[in-house]
């Protein structure tokens, strides 16, 4: 899917898109401060309109940091930025706009302005995220080969990091059975680390494409690699473990996951084997469950296919399901929305969330509604 606007279309949105850029650009705000400062302000552009005495005022903000946004030289920068992704056809997304990602969006540290470039989708309805050592044996890449191969049916997209080991073999399947794959890089969309990955990433563009934070010039530093790893486990439904030492940044990934509340899975290994460490840790800890295939994953997700046959009995045993008044705006957010994640769903009604999973519990014992992974609901009810 292309979001990347036209030069003439550019125009219009010149302005907004640079002091969206600039956000990120500003000295001592975080992506936790700058959500904070657009939303007290109202608006990217209205932040920088604001006089260092108003911005002292916002929480989190303070004398020093209000100081250092009004000296900032974040505006030139942000010109030079969308001249790149303008050029490179690169699309910028912005955390409000409706094609930021929406599992991302969920997570309270997520990036206030991502850069995309490919053909793929982001929003997939099936998102995986695969992680695993760089330092991948032979037995890896061939559980990691044959996952992705399972996976081929579900129309799933599958996210990395375009490591060495586990990321670039994941990136690799998805090429040869057809399955989308993006990329999350630790660096601008100017280079392509590592160098040698360059030819698969050019590949990924056509049925995925590769995603980033960072803008131009921007090198893959030690620190960036942490960053990259909390958009794989945000933007996806769950992540796999393939294989893993009992450190790293596939370990990382797994925690930042779960404390997302995503699921996490792990493929088990020997005992005495260096990179089954991890994965075994996951598992003995009960941070993550075990996964052998994609089939696995169809039981684990609700991925199955019921038959039509039951659909339609099941929708007109629900026809005439009954909502109390504390049911009815919970039921009227959740058929308009259709699936919809807890946190976002108390926003939308003004409801405090332990209120929310009473509500919710009861609808789900009427049939009208499921539960999925990620504390996300649907509404099964007509």
């Amino acid at each position: 899917m292309r979001f990347f606007i036209s030069l003439s279309q550019t125009l219009t949105m010149l302005d907004k898109r640079i002091y969206q850029i600039a956000m990120t650009m500003l000295p001592g705000v975080g992506d936790i401060n700058a959500k904070n400062l657009i939303a007290y302000c109202g608006s990217a552009q209205a932040v920088f309109e604001q006089s260092k005495k108003s911005l002292e005022k916002i929480p989190g903000i303070g004398s020093h940091v209000a100081s250092k946004i009004k000296e900032a030289n974040a505006l030139k920068k942000a010109e030079k930025e969308l001249e790149f992704v303008t050029k490179n056809q690169i699309d910028v997304l912005f955390y409000l706009d409706s094609h930021y990602p929406k599992r991302l969006k969920l997570c309270a540290d997520s990036p206030v302005v991502l850069y995309f470039k490919g053909k793929g989708e982001i929003n997939s309805p099936r998102a995986i995220s695969v992680v695993g050592t760089r330092n991948a044996t032979a037995h890896g890449k061939e559980i990691t080969n044959t996952f992705i191969e399972g996976l081929a049916p579900y129309s799933s997209t599958v996210f990395s990091g375009l490591a060495y080991g586990i990321d670039i073999t994941a990136h690799k399947a998805c090429l040869d059975f057809n399955v989308p794959t993006i990329g999350i890089l630790a660096h601008g969309l100017d280079r392509i680390y590592p160098q040698m990955h360059a030819k698969i990433a050019d590949q990924m563009l056509a049925q995925g494409g590769l995603l980033t934070e960072f803008p131009s010039g921007t090198n893959p530093d030690r620190e960036n690699f942490p960053k990259r790893n909390r958009i794989i486990a945000g933007i996806a439904d769950a992540t796999i473990v393939v294989e893993a030492a009992i450190k790293g940044g596939a370990l990382i990934t797994a925690e930042l996951a779960a404390g997302y509340n995503r699921d996490v899975f792990a493929f088990p290994g020997r005992i005495d084997d260096k990179f089954s460490e991890g994965c075994n840790k996951l598992i003995f800890l009960n941070k993550a469950s075990i996964v052998r295939s994609a089939k696995d994953l169809e039981f684990y997700l609700n991925w199955e296919l019921e038959s039509k046959t039951n659909l339609i009995k099941f929708g007109q045993a629900l026809l005439f399901v009954e909502l109390t008044k504390e049911e009815e705006p919970i039921a009227a957010i959740l058929k308009k929305e259709g699936k919809i994640h807890i946190e976002n769903l108390c926003l939308q009604a003004a409801i405090p969330i332990s209120k929310i999973v009473a509500i919710l519990f009861n609808l789900e014992l009427k049939g009208a509604v499921r539960t999925h992974p990620g504390k996300v609901y649907e509404w099964l009810a007509q």
